[in-house]
């Protein structure tokens, strides 16, 4: 399933992508926008894999905006003026739709930003790290990820908690531990912090009731800056 974002500053043309995505049962369009700020903030803060995008608007041009993306992303240009079309393709956008559009012709781009997403994804996957490397006891350690149950944080250490074997503690940052992660907007079988001291593997998670998340016999707290996005990623 795809995850889309529509932003357009007229509400009928919203209305007409909104139809369109609801005809096709790979594409998840979970939000459209009006304002480029909110579009911005979603898009800062929630896993999107695909955002239609108008290019004439009031305040700023959709080619603008694109530039103020926080990662890149899959983007079907719309607009109603055709000498767009060569700066959008510029910018390696998956397709431009010349309003008004067919349902067929949208139906092209989408199954264009489909084979693309699959793209990346098998990408994701040849890329994706198999093992994590720490260094404790004066050994390096190669641990599998999936070995790891959960990592803990502990001051100025990290206590990795394996399942095969007994734990390994290091001297690291949690910070820096997460950036030699996958993480889980990347892959299903990612890693997400859940709390000042604790960081878990997506796949692994047993059931989650009220803020605690049950793991490998264990009980994980969520904290609260961490809710929003756990809960995001968790029902993605």
């Amino acid at each position: 399933m795809i995850r889309a974002i529509a932003l357009d500053d007229e509400p009928p043309a919203l209305r007409v992508l909104a139809s369109f995505c609801g005809r096709l049962d790979f594409i998840d369009l979970q939000k459209t926008f009006v304002r480029m700020d909110e579009a911005l903030d979603y898009l800062t803060n929630f896993p999107v894999d695909l955002l239609f995008l108008d290019i004439n608007m009031p305040a700023l041009s959709g080619l603008d905006f694109h530039k103020l993306l926080p990662r890149p992303i899959l983007v079907i240009f719309t607009t109603a003026y055709s000498e767009y079309a060569v700066d959008g393709f510029t910018l390696n956008a998956v397709d431009y739709l010349l309003k008004p559009f067919t349902f067929e012709r949208f139906d092209q781009a989408v199954h264009k930003a489909q084979d693309a997403y699959r793209f990346r994804q098998q990408q994701a996957e040849e890329s994706k790290p198999t093992f994590l490397y720490v260094r404790a006891d004066y050994r390096l350690y190669q641990i599998p990820l999936a070995d790891i149950l959960f990592i803990e944080g502990l001051d100025d250490y990290i206590k990795i908690h394996r399942q095969q074997d007994k734990p390994v503690v290091c001297r690291m940052t949690m910070k820096a531990i997460l950036q030699q992660l996958p993480d889980t907007v990347r892959s299903a079988e990612g890693f997400i912090r859940v709390h000042r001291s604790f960081i878990v593997p997506l796949h692994r998670i047993e059931a989650v009731q009220n803020k605690t998340i049950l793991l490998a016999g264990r009980e994980i707290p969520i904290g609260a800056s961490y809710e929003t996005e756990f809960f995001q990623q968790f029902r993605s």
